[in-house]
């Protein structure tokens, strides 16, 4: 059996056929969960890091609700070099995912904003919870107070910018989660453009950034005038294998200000000390690992595993005669599946991640080689 999803219908289509056939091997290719071991580099430095919590001179209780300034002054030298962001603006947390709901409760259930579609779920899924709208009207492209920007192969997985009526905030992902798509310059250059003219606030998901193969930017701030309109939140983990470990980081420069003037910061800063105790120091210990040279060099040779897996379903697919897209700057690839992407076939379906991805289907490199492989061999014998 192939199994294409990771949504909870699936996992309990999953559950129901392996009770059934218990010596069936199923294979995931829709998870967003990595699979390869931690580099040693980095988990020698968080085993070192719990050890010393062992003795007297090692052991620290709570740390800055912000992150550990070490930490932060080396994600802003390895991430932002030459983009003059401070150490200081710089937010160490759990993981991108857990900042996008901070985010909402910053940003409260008023706002309206604009997301790409499709997209991440978590976006409008953390917007429900602050009470911003409902899920319960599917395949229409406005409602409540959250408006969809269609990115489709006919636009580039770009939105027509000029379709989009004022909005307070803008989620946008590159690249992007679900299709693989990265934004290139000019388009980069040309949504900080509207931001700027319609006062709107960007946060920009750079989770997959370190994927990008080509010159796409791999920081908003890469963009004149992004800090005065831009918030960026990025992981490790899909670059050194910490889905588990959890450790993530959110960027909200002093530049950027409400309309009032008040620094965007300043309410972010109360938030996370209100809601957040701060990182793992263990977790911390392990970013410090990734982003040393050493580390640097191990999470690159994880991600180019990946990308191999990438090709491999790539090649699978447009073997077959399938439209295929993604895959050359992210982990996912977005493949076209008309009159097929619906719920009764074990797939990832595309509308899962909004109206714009019905008929397609999300499928995720991450996975064992050997299990890619079965899987291109299984995908094959099914479509040939």
């Amino acid at each position: 059996m192939l199994l294409l999803r990771s949504s909870r219908p699936i996992a309990r289509r999953r559950a129901a056929h392996i009770s059934k056939y218990p010596d069936a091997q199923v294979i995931s290719l829709g998870i967003g969960d990595t699979t390869e071991p931690i580099p040693e580099v980095i988990t020698s430095a968080m085993a070192m890091r719990a050890h010393s919590l062992s003795t007297v001179e090692g052991y620290s209780g709570y740390g800055a609700e912000q992150g550990d300034k070490k930490l932060r002054a080396a994600i802003a030298s390895t991430y932002y070099k030459d983009l003059a962001i401070d150490e200081t603006d710089i937010f160490v947390s759990d993981g991108a995912k857990c900042d996008i709901s901070r985010l909402q409760v910053l940003f409260g259930s008023e706002v309206k904003m604009a997301v790409q579609d499709p997209s991440y779920p978590a976006y409008v899924d953390s917007s429900v919870i602050v009470g911003q709208t409902s899920l319960f009207q599917k395949d229409i492209e406005k409602y409540g107070n959250i408006e969809y920007m269609r990115c489709v192969p006919e636009n580039g997985f770009f939105p027509d910018l000029s379709t989009i009526s004022h909005v307070d905030i803008i989620f946008f992902c590159s690249p992007n989660n679900p299709t693989g798509s990265a934004t290139t310059r000019d388009q980069l250059i040309h949504l900080v453009q509207f931001a700027q003219d319609n006062g709107s606030i960007v946060v920009f998901d750079s989770a997959y950034s370190l994927y990008i193969s080509d010159d796409s930017p791999r920081s908003i701030y890469e963009i004149p005038g992004a800090k005065e309109v831009a918030i960026e939140t990025s992981s490790f983990s899909k670059f050194a294998g910490f889905t588990g470990v959890r450790l993530g980081w959110t960027v909200v420069p002093k530049e950027l200000l409400f309309s009032d003037g008040f620094p965007v910061a300043k309410d972010f800063n109360r938030i996370v000390c209100t809601c957040f105790n701060g990182a793992s120091n263990i977790a911390q210990a392990g970013g410090l690992a990734c982003l040393s040279p050493e580390g640097l060099k191990a999470m690159v040779e994880t991600i180019k595993f990946y990308k191999e897996n990438t090709k491999i379903i790539v090649d699978t697919f447009k073997s077959l005669g399938f439209d295929v897209y993604g895959g050359r700057n992210a982990p996912y690839v977005w493949v076209h599946f008309p009159g097929e992407a619906g719920l009764d076939v074990v797939t990832t379906p595309g509308s899962g991640f909004g109206p714009a991805g019905e008929g397609f289907v999300r499928v995720s490199a991450f996975g064992h080689r050997a299990n890619i492989m079965e899987a291109a061999k299984r995908i094959k014998q099914l479509y040939k």
